[in-house]
């Protein structure tokens, strides 16, 4: 698993937007930034649409005043679930990041396999990256939402 201080892996993100399938790199993505990144096992499960990614929504622009360039979400999803997600929820000041294939939730060693479920997903986490290293990193114990809060985020800024 990435440590604190360690840079985070150079894999491939996919954003849908307004020009379309955009293709990126995390390196791309924040390198030169401060980032709060977040990661939800699914988009549109109970707790990841019911808590963690609107209490982004709501706290966007104090986390952003507190001298965060980027806030990130990202899910093993693709990245039209994930823009879809994004507009059911009002997400417009938070970058919605599709990790396809796992590659970079596997890089970051934050995977876990759910079988039947939904197969390889995302442990529940979040980060702060400054200029792609990692400044803080919280993340859950199964079946736990707490540390990966939007408002504990914001009490390490």
């Amino acid at each position: 698993m990435i440590e604190l201080g360690q840079v985070i892996p150079d894999t491939p993100l996919a954003e849908l937007n307004q020009q379309g399938m955009q293709n990126h790199t995390s390196h791309e993505l924040f390198a030169g930034k401060k980032v709060v990144l977040f990661a939800v096992p699914g988009a549109f499960t109970p707790t990841c649409s019911e808590a963690h990614l609107p209490g982004y929504v709501v706290l966007a622009d104090e986390i952003k005043a507190k001298g965060v360039d980027l806030i990130a979400c990202v899910s093993v999803n693709d990245a039209f679930v994930m823009q879809a997600w994004g507009e059911a929820q009002n997400a417009e000041n938070i970058l919605m990041l599709g990790d396809g294939d796992a590659s970079f939730t596997k890089a970051l060693g934050l995977d876990m396999d759910t079988a039947s479920f939904g197969g390889v997903r995302s442990q529940r986490y979040a980060m702060i990256i400054d200029n792609l290293t990692v400044t803080q990193l919280n993340v859950e114990p199964p079946k736990s939402f707490e540390v990966s809060k939007a408002e504990h985020v914001l009490s390490q800024l």
